[in-house]
């Protein structure tokens, strides 16, 4: 089950990929169908990472986490 983890909401935009950079902030970037876009930051909260957790942009445009399954991997 994902917790969700910033308190800050993103709104998407159609033809952007979102995802949380390694600086930290939500990124946006053009899918291939988008050729005129730009790469840009987008969220001005801070996520502060742990190793073993998947983050993402969940439905409500928050940033969320779930625990990865390792498949007995540490």
């Amino acid at each position: 089950m994902a917790e969700r983890i910033g308190s800050e909401r993103i709104s998407r935009e159609d033809g952007y990929l979102y995802f949380l950079g390694k600086d930290g902030y939500v990124w946006r970037t053009p899918m291939k169908t988008n050729n005129r876009g730009r790469k840009s930051k987008v969220g001005s909260e801070k996520i502060d990472r742990r190793q073993g957790f998947l983050y993402f942009i969940d439905k409500s445009g928050y940033v969320a986490r779930a625990k990865m399954n390792r498949r007995g991997k540490r």
